[in-house]
């Protein structure tokens, strides 16, 4: 099927996706997809890199074992979880994707199973199958890491796109996958080291249905649409058409976004001001700092506090806040993984200043996250009406009539090639002199939009140097990916995820 032909136009979503999926062939994807799914690669090997640079690695790795192993299903399972604890994972419209989207074909590709060409085209696959369904959902009461089925459709399309599976063994798989969607507690979520193997409980299960589809067991293929069947649960305002509508004209792949640092999505940008500004407040005693943000940001911020308990605070926690993650760029000019292991955790300095920041919101800061693609504007602009009481749960009245009107304001993107994620968030630093400076910034560095799109490249390639990869490993995911064999690629990839400067 070339990528400027129709999708079937009737019959069940997951036939539909699944047979669109699997006739999918590299020549059909623009080389703009493909050129963004292969920075993601290079993106989520930096973010694994992350994960196994923490001491609780060590743990995780004890249960579940190496980064390599024979078996692809068990090598998956390692490198999702490795990749997603730290928020360094890769974020589309809509879902954080990569841990499953990438991690899974990767797995494959580390066994010596597919060569480069199928791996970028793997991920492609994955991501849009994964983007679709999650963002159908994406007015629902989960969101971001929590949604979890975000990884059933990404690790079923990751593993059946690089087997080349048939459009029934894809349909039933997903259908049985989507039987049972994990729902996380969000209590553990944060409150302990549940987060650390979140990805785990959504790509074992998935694994598990493929397993069981290749076997001959089946699923209803109306599995996501049906009255009693996933969207009906998971979803406050179901946007089914989501699901297929554009298929192979419309990609989800255009709207990544590339996480540079550790840390919740709504404090990027409030960690890129801070780092600007260490270089004018270093050294100088600060008397309190202020954070002007959206709605999200807050949100956000005001569920980590009620677990904020200083250096003890869960990892998963201090993640999704803002003071301390905002503090710690303000003194060093940087957000290291480093920065949320023990010892920089119990740096007294850092929680001093971090007693110090004030979160406020800035309706107008709203209004541009609501106008934005990612992370639910496109959805909001597709509900309309329809998202007001999903909107005032969330926000409240009259912060649902601001989104409603900046998302419908905004107009529709119906090909996402100019996909925007604006975060935005201004930092005000009082100094104790008296003075005070001040840093803005709306699109977080890294994350969809014309920066991005230009340099994409550059910007993950310097995620990958960060987390101690070198030039060399960077050098070949420059220069011909696509048509490395399968062992060329299986040695690429293991160098990739173990290699030091």
């Amino acid at each position: 099927m070339r990528s400027d032909s129709p999708a079937p136009a009737d019959g069940p979503l997951l036939t539909r996706l699944a047979q669109w999926a699997c006739d999918l062939r590299p020549t059909d994807v623009p080389e703009r997809v493909r050129a963004l799914a292969t920075s993601q690669i290079l993106a989520q090997i930096a973010a694994i890199r992350a994960g196994l640079r923490h001491s609780k690695s060590a743990a995780l790795l004890q249960a579940y074992g190496p980064v390599r192993q024979r078996d692809p299903r068990r090598c998956a399972v390692v490198l999702g979880a490795l990749g997603s604890w730290l928020n360094l994972d890769d974020t589309a419209y809509a879902g954080h994707l990569a841990p499953s989207t990438v991690a899974v074909p990767m797995a494959w590709a580390l066994a010596g199973r597919t060569d480069g060409q199928s791996l970028v085209n793997a991920v492609v696959v994955a991501n849009e199958c994964a983007a679709r369904i999650t963002a159908a959902a994406t007015l629902g009461p989960l969101r971001g890491q929590s949604a979890l089925h975000t990884h059933l459709a990404g690790a079923v399309a990751g593993r059946l796109a690089s087997e080349g599976a048939s459009a029934r063994r894809w349909a039933n798989a997903m259908s049985l996958a989507f039987a049972a969607p994990p729902w996380p507690a969000m209590h553990a979520f944060l409150g302990g080291d549940a987060k650390l193997v979140h990805v785990v409980t959504p790509v074992r299960a998935a694994m598990d249905a493929c397993d069981a589809a290749a076997a001959g067991l089946t699923g209803p293929a109306d599995v996501l649409e049906h009255p009693r069947g996933f969207l009906a649960r998971f979803a406050t305002v179901p946007l089914p058409d989501l699901v297929t509508e554009e298929l192979g004209r419309r990609w989800h792949t255009d709207t990544l976004s590339f996480k540079l640092r550790p840390g919740g999505p709504g404090i990027d940008a409030a960690v890129d001001c801070a780092v600007e500004l260490h270089r004018e407040v270093r050294g100088t005693p600060v008397a309190g700092v202020e954070i002007a943000a959206s709605v999200y940001t807050l949100f956000a911020g005001r569920l980590a506090e009620s677990y904020e308990a200083g250096p003890d605070t869960p990892l998963s926690a201090l993640l999704l806040g803002t003071g301390y993650p905002v503090a710690t760029a303000l003194l060093t000019g940087d957000l290291r993984v480093e920065d949320f292991d023990s010892r920089e955790m119990r740096d007294p300095a850092r929680w001093a200043l971090a007693r110090t920041v004030r979160l406020v919101h800035d309706p107008q800061m709203s209004r541009q996250l609501f106008a934005s693609v990612a992370p639910f504007g496109a959805a909001l602009r597709r509900a309309g009406e329809r998202a007001r009481p999903w909107l005032s749960q969330f926000v409240g009245a009259e912060l649902a009539e601001l989104a409603l009107v900046a998302a419908g304001e905004a107009g529709s993107d119906e090909t996402f090639r100019d996909a925007t994620k604006a975060t935005p968030a201004r930092v005000t630093v009082r100094l104790v002199d008296g003075r005070s400076v001040t840093r803005e910034r709306s699109v977080p560095l890294g994350a969809a939009g014309p920066d991005t799109r230009r340099r994409h490249g550059e910007l993950v390639r310097g995620k990958f140097l960060a987390q101690g990869g070198t030039m060399a490993v960077a050098d070949s995911f420059g220069a011909g990916l696509t048509d490395m064999t399968a062992g060329e690629l299986s040695a690429l990839l293991y160098a990739a995820l173990t290699e030091e400067r």
